[in-house]
């Protein structure tokens, strides 16, 4: 499981939040989307921008992975219940969340490398850092990286 960022690496993880606070969201698409939950503990509302894996049109349901593990807070805080709400760019909507079983999370990162393309190796050496192995992008693979780094879906409510 990787540690929580450094300080410094958090204020940059903060631009995203910025672009989506002054109406630049959009811009992303549904490659990215802001997330908005509750602390489990506190109450308070706190934001990630987060990378998606799967979307789906139809439904509005954005895939996404916990890429510092199951201890991200964001990630927890979800997965304890607490209102959540994606943006992707057109303004919050609350949304329901359901853990992605690990069969579902392996289809959906191996067709986000295929995404990826000619950028693969360099997903597979972010994917090697987060998970905390050599990550080749095999079955084998994928089914190690789902269990280091979870997946929630996250669909908006109509």
């Amino acid at each position: 499981m990787p540690t929580p960022p450094p300080a410094w690496l958090k204020r940059v993880y903060a631009v995203p939040q910025l672009l989506y606070r002054v109406g630049l969201g959009r811009l992303a698409g549904h490659r990215f989307l802001l997330l908005t939950h509750t602390g489990r503990r506190t109450g308070a509302h706190h934001h990630a921008v987060v990378e998606v894996v799967r979307y789906t049109p139809a439904t509005g349901e954005a895939v996404v992975l916990a890429g510092y593990g199951p201890g991200s807070d964001w990630y927890r805080n979800v997965r304890a219940g607490g209102p959540a709400w994606v943006d992707f760019g057109r303004g919050p909507r609350p949304a329901q969340a359901r853990a992605v079983p690990a069969d579902e999370a392996v289809l959906a990162l191996a067709a986000y490398e295929r995404r990826y393309g000619v950028l693969r190796p360099l997903l597979h050496r972010v994917l090697s850092a987060f998970a905390g192995f050599e990550y080749r992008g095999t079955d084998e693979d994928r089914r190690r990286a789902v269990g280091a780094l979870p997946m929630l879906a996250l669909t908006p409510r109509r």
